[in-house]
């Protein structure tokens, strides 16, 4: 009886401790995570062919990101998204980096066009738009989904 009362003491004191904590990323807006982290530390960690990449393209419709870039992703007065030219490069942390910043503030950073495209403008930042580091992963991950 004793050990089952310490176990489940034990088991409830853990409960409340994982329920009480967080992830340093879940306090930090996308701006402050970008900021904090080193060129090439972000890892989406979602496959493009998980339920993830389909709650994605929900959140992309819902930002109006269509708007540019096409409700599935061909193209507009953006750059399409279903080709294999990519402007800045095609890795996890590039693309996360971008739609945070958008292209004005990424170039000020020091990143360059590697591929060309027919644009109108500018990309604009989402880093105050979209909410979690979460969201904008999926979103990434439906971006994938139909680029490959």
């Amino acid at each position: 009886m004793r050990k089952t009362r310490s176990t489940l003491l034990l088991i409830a004191a853990l409960t409340v401790s994982a329920i009480g904590s967080s992830s340093a990323s879940d306090k930090m807006t996308l701006l402050e995570l970008v900021a904090g982290t080193p060129k090439g530390g972000l890892r989406n960690p979602y496959s493009l062919s998980s339920a993830a990449a389909e709650e994605g393209h929900r959140i992309y419709m819902s930002l109006d990101c269509s708007s540019c870039h096409g409700g599935g992703g061909g193209g507009g007065m953006a750059a399409p998204l279903t080709n294999p030219i990519w402007i800045y490069g095609s890795d996890d942390d590039t693309l996360f980096r971008l739609i945070v910043l958008g292209s004005v503030e990424f170039q000020k950073q020091g990143y360059r066009r590697k591929g060309s495209e027919f644009i109108v403008g500018p990309m604009p930042p989402f880093g105050e738009t979209i909410k979690t580091e979460d969201a904008l992963w999926k979103v990434i991950a439906w971006i994938r989904s139909v680029n490959s």
